[in-house]
């Protein structure tokens, strides 16, 4: 089946990589939905409920608690998939990654043309009069991280629940899926929308997806293979 995988690969010249978190956790990162995902971790409040809109205004110091403790990994190294698909981008193979990660870990391998549909840990904003700041800073602090220009709260470039997607990042993915010849969906169940109804754009005969477990969109596809997503990359 790798195979199949691999000559559709060599042959084609418009890639788009859609990816989820199970594209990082080969990377030590873990994901959300798992047996030991973030979302059966025991805290005081269901992880859905802490990293929303609406807690991250109420309770800004237990947000910041959860977020440095279970959502900040400024260790982790790119794997077998971000390299590949980084190198795909540099042979002129890829058109984009579109991602729903946010770890920065695509950027880190070389990719470019990345769309992170849920933001990045690695941009933050004063709520207030918008100065940057970098992971460090909010990695380096305790409590609750205010700007040093104004000292109004910082606030990370994420999209929590009950936020909205950035219209720009999702004009460019939507794009770019448009225009693929290959779709290859990654280390997703494909359980989260708006992203996951992305795919219905690709317009392709050459739909790929690489999940350990099945998803609801495995009959939709040419191609299915459920394995690890990196060992699959490294073998390409």
């Amino acid at each position: 089946m790798n195979e199949t995988l691999k000559q559709w690969v060599d042959e084609s010249r418009r890639i788009v990589f859609f990816g989820g978190a199970g594209v990082s956790t080969e990377s030590g990162i873990p994901d959300f939905r798992s047996p030991d995902g973030l979302y059966n971790t025991k805290y005081k409040y269901p992880p859905e409920t802490i990293i929303s809109h609406g807690f991250f205004m109420r309770e800004t110091a237990e947000f910041y608690r959860f977020y440095r403790d279970k959502m900040l990994f400024p260790d982790a190294q790119p794997n077998a998939a971000h390299r590949k698909l980084a190198e795909w981008e540099r042979e002129g193979k890829l058109l984009a990654v579109v991602t729903q990660n946010i770890d920065g870990l695509h950027q880190a391998a070389g990719s470019k043309k990345v769309y992170e549909l849920h933001g990045s840990v690695h941009r933050n904003y004063c709520t207030h009069c918008g100065q940057f700041y970098d992971l460090d800073f909010i990695m380096k602090g305790e409590g609750i991280p205010v700007c040093e220009k104004c000292g109004h709260i910082v606030k990370p470039d994420v999209v929590l629940y009950g936020e909205n997607l950035d219209n720009d990042v999702i004009q460019g993915a939507c794009d770019a899926i448009s225009h693929a010849d290959m779709l290859i969906i990654g280390g997703t169940s494909l359980a989260v929308y708006p992203a996951a109804g992305l795919i219905d754009l690709y317009r392709g005969h050459r739909l790929v997806l690489v999940n350990l477990s099945q998803t609801p969109q495995d009959s939709r596809a040419d191609l299915v293979i459920h394995e690890r997503i990196g060992q699959v990359f490294s073998e390409l």
